[in-house]
């Protein structure tokens, strides 16, 4: 296990989040005239720092203003980089220009989103697990969706979330009202279970410590590890929501860079429709971060306690609070999971696979700890000792690279820095220079033991 420990820097950009925000708050106060009677949302006042990527661009931009002839790389917030498959970008140009035409024009639709790409859906994904297309409700993208489940699940549920864990899972229960305030302490809301899901455990909760909760948020392969769990320990994850009587919302947005077998659905656990939401996107399978298409499925199965189709409500949430994804958005998905679409979209996803190995292959000859990498995009590289901000903070300042302090998942991602295999291949190679450079140059006086392994 590596041991390069980082120390607080000077510089601004290792200043806390907590910090820069009460600073920023204070300033806008100095600006503003007369308050109006409002009293502000006591969710929102809960809320501890910024949310993540957006604190992570205003760094960037800052230091961007202070180095302004660099050239900087990122390896940060996970956007997806090379180009859209022309096949698919030709059937939204397609539908676009056929706008302009009284035969091509459409407007409103279906708010759960087309028929035709819903069952495209289910057939491309499902196909074998039973999922109907009446199922799937087309999104502009998962973290919509999951806001749109938090309007759903209400204020009085309790929580579950994998820790370190996609920040989005926690900050919209704190914002919808299910969550004590902040516990400077322990880094953690009231009334969520984090459930540590690190080294110790193989990157999986131990569900025999875990206490009862009505929903459990669930990544695989995790945002940000970079782990995936494997069939025996959905297993488990299954049987644990059955007998307590929770639903699970799994996010598989990752699920096609998996590689090894595992499954890349909940619902390839017998029982799962009857205790799982599954939410998935078009951003990363197919390069839709900008476009924006996403899903989510809810089994006809799953019920509340008093057996009133979960389906019905989240039907009634959707229709509204959402107009329907975009046509155009949704005819480049259609054209997605197409033989040719989906056949262009696989080499683009070998070519992220090929970055991040790049970025494994450096990592570990330096000696550093590397964890996730072989089935997602991420790699979760271990500072042993450190504060994740400062690390991020050191490796910015000397060497131009964006990266996300592990700390930003939540407590049990202290100590790592998430590295991010989208980008493009000369900015892969180029971050790998800029790495050697640094941790050789730095190791002469922070010496650390050469110890590197990778297990998923």
């Amino acid at each position: 296990m590596s041991s390069l420990t980082f120390f607080s820097s000077a510089s601004s950009l290792s200043s806390s989040p907590s910090k820069i925000v009460k600073s920023s708050l204070e300033f806008e106060l100095k600006k503003l005239g007369g308050c109006t009677k409002l009293v502000r949302n006591v969710n929102l006042e809960k809320l501890k720092n910024n949310y993540l990527f957006p604190e992570i661009s205003r760094r960037e931009l800052e230091h961007v203003k202070k180095h302004p002839n660099v050239q900087l790389i990122s390896l940060g917030t996970g956007d997806t980089t090379e180009p859209i498959p022309k096949q698919i970008t030709s059937d939204m140009s397609n539908f676009a220009h056929a706008l302009s035409t009284v035969e091509g024009y459409r407007g409103y639709g279906l708010e759960q989103g087309d028929k035709v790409l819903r069952k495209a859906i289910a057939e491309t994904f499902y196909g074998h697990l039973r999922v109907k297309s009446n199922e799937v409700f087309v999104s502009d993208g998962a973290q919509s969706d999951i806001s749109r489940l938090q309007l759903l699940l209400g204020s009085g549920v309790t929580i579950a979330v994998q820790d370190p864990t996609f920040p989005a899972y926690i900050d919209s229960s704190v914002i919808i009202g299910q969550t004590g305030y902040f516990h400077e302490a322990t880094k953690k809301y009231q009334n969520i279970v984090y459930m540590p899901c690190g080294p110790q455990n193989s990157f999986f909760p131990d569900l025999s410590k875990t206490p009862r909760t009505d929903v459990i948020f669930f990544c695989s392969p995790n945002n940000p590890t970079g782990y995936v769990a494997s069939k025996t320990q959905l297993h488990q994850l299954v049987e644990f929501a059955k007998i307590n009587g929770s639903i699970i919302i799994f996010d598989s947005a990752y699920a096609a860079f998996i590689e090894d077998g595992s499954p890349r659905s909940i619902y390839e656990i017998p029982g799962a429709r009857e205790v799982a939401i599954e939410v998935s996107s078009f951003s990363k399978f197919a390069g839709f971060t900008g476009v924006r298409l996403g899903w989510t499925i809810i089994p006809d199965e799953l019920l509340y306690s008093n057996g009133f189709p979960i389906i019905n409500d989240f039907h009634r949430i959707v229709t509204t609070s959402f107009n329907g994804a975009s046509n155009i958005a949704q005819a480049g998905g259609l054209a997605c999971l197409s033989p040719v679409g989906l056949k262009e979209i696989r080499s683009v996803i070998n070519y992220y696979k090929e970055n991040r190995m790049i970025l494994m292959e450096t990592l570990t000859s330096l000696g550093l700890t590397v964890y996730g990498g072989v089935n997602a995009p991420y790699l979760w590289v271990h500072f042993k000792g450190s504060k994740s901000w400062d690390v991020f903070a050191e490796i910015l300042e000397k060497t131009h690279i964006i990266t996300v302090p592990g700390s930003g998942f939540g407590p049990g991602g202290e100590e790592y820095l998430r590295i991010s295999g989208f980008g493009r291949r000369d900015d892969m190679v180029e971050a790998s220079r800029r790495l050697r450079r640094f941790f050789n140059t730095r190791t002469k006086h922070f010496p650390f033991p050469s110890s590197a392994s990778n297990t998923n």
